[in-house]
């Protein structure tokens, strides 16, 4: 006998590859009622899901908490495994708004959305003020095992992430992020240099500079010793990328006309993220030193360094095979040849890992 109770949802009806699905929103408060994690220790090819990932959800988690007003998580889908009623109001002309009738004794399989799911969990145990707010939720008709891994494989197949350029772009939350695109704009050395976008440059593209690797290397300049006068903070970075821009007549003759930024790229090692990355890593030992720093003394004798992607010196340092490199023991080694050719002294770690590079350890 099938039981009386009954979850209720208000719900709208669609319409996918012919079967019907549902539309809801969920109180945050029953999301960990409804929507149960399968037993991790089960192998994976009885799953529905992969593994819950727990070490993303204190990340999550602190998302949601400290950016209460603003906050955005998309809809979580699921499967139910038992059968719908979808009564539509009488007053819906097409049939599609109604309630949704979902027993109590069905159970609620995530096709997509567990972290997010265990995210709202740990964030209501400490602000439970935001149970009554809701996530919309989709929700399938269960078909078996095989269709529930199917529906998290399609629905996975065509995620892909941003390219970090455009994260840091549109992210007004991350100081830094603001602080990178304030530099670029105010920059007459990086106008219309700086992919804005992408993290990558084609061959044939116009531009010498990703706002990500801007990004990285001003996150790196200040690390640990940013100021905490927002305006000062930009003022100081852009007295930095000023005085490092005007040693690369490089990068003036792409602005120019002069040089294409492929040549640039091809020929230089100088607009590449290591080489920037490790400018950073440099600037920030000399504000470790000295708060105010005469960056345009300091950079003097880097007009003297020899760029070109041809120079044995750089081959393990910025290269590996002829190729530019970003891995951070490749950051740290270009950086410790700019902080010996400007006469910088170098860290107990660094020396480390120069010493290493010396006896050859590189090559593996």
């Amino acid at each position: 006998m099938e039981s009386p109770f009954e979850y209720v949802f208000p719900a709208i009806r669609g319409i996918q590859a012919g079967r019907e699905y549902y539309v809801s929103m969920c109180p945050l408060k029953l999301l960990p009622r409804l929507f149960q994690f399968e037993e991790d220790d089960r192998i994976p090819e009885s799953r529905a899901q992969r593994q819950l990932n727990r070490t993303r959800i204190p990340e999550m988690a602190r998302y949601i908490l400290e950016n209460r007003e603003t906050y955005v998580f998309s809809a979580i889908t699921a499967s139910v495994d038992a059968d719908l009623r979808f009564i539509a109001s009488r007053d819906s002309d097409q049939k599609l708004c109604g309630r949704l009738h979902v027993p109590m004794a069905a159970r609620f399989i995530i096709n997509d959305g567990q972290h997010r799911r265990a995210a709202i969990e740990e964030a209501l145990r400490s602000a439970p003020e935001l149970a009554d707010e809701s996530i919309a939720v989709v929700l399938f008709h269960d078909r078996g095992l095989e269709r529930s891994q199917q529906m998290f494989a399609d629905l996975n197949r065509y995620a892909i992430r941003p390219a970090r350029s455009l994260s840091v772009l549109y992210d007004h939350r991350d100081d830094k992020a603001s602080l990178a695109r304030s530099v670029v704009t105010r920059l007459r050395a990086f106008r219309d240099l700086v992919e804005m976008e992408r993290s990558t440059l084609s061959r044939r593209s116009r531009r010498l500079f990703t706002l990500s690797a801007i990004y990285t290397a001003t996150t790196a300049l200040f690390a640990g010793c940013e100021p905490e006068d927002r305006d000062r903070a930009i003022d100081s970075a852009c007295e930095f990328w000023s005085a490092i821009a005007a040693r690369m007549p490089e990068w003036d003759s792409v602005r120019t006309g002069r040089l294409t930024a492929g040549e640039v790229r091809e020929d230089f090692i100088h607009s590449h993220g290591v080489v920037l990355h490790a400018l950073g890593r440099v600037g920030n030992a000399l504000l470790r030193e000295h708060a105010e720093v005469d960056w345009s003394r300091r950079f003097a004798a880097l007009k003297q360094m020899d760029w070109r992607r041809t120079n044995p010196a750089w081959e393990g340092r910025a290269t590996l095979g002829g190729r530019v490199s970003k891995s951070l023991q490749n950051v740290v080694l270009t950086s410790n040849a700019i902080k010996v050719h400007l006469r910088i002294p170098l860290t107990p770690e660094e020396q480390r890992l120069e010493d290493a590079y010396a006896r050859g350890d590189h090559a593996a």
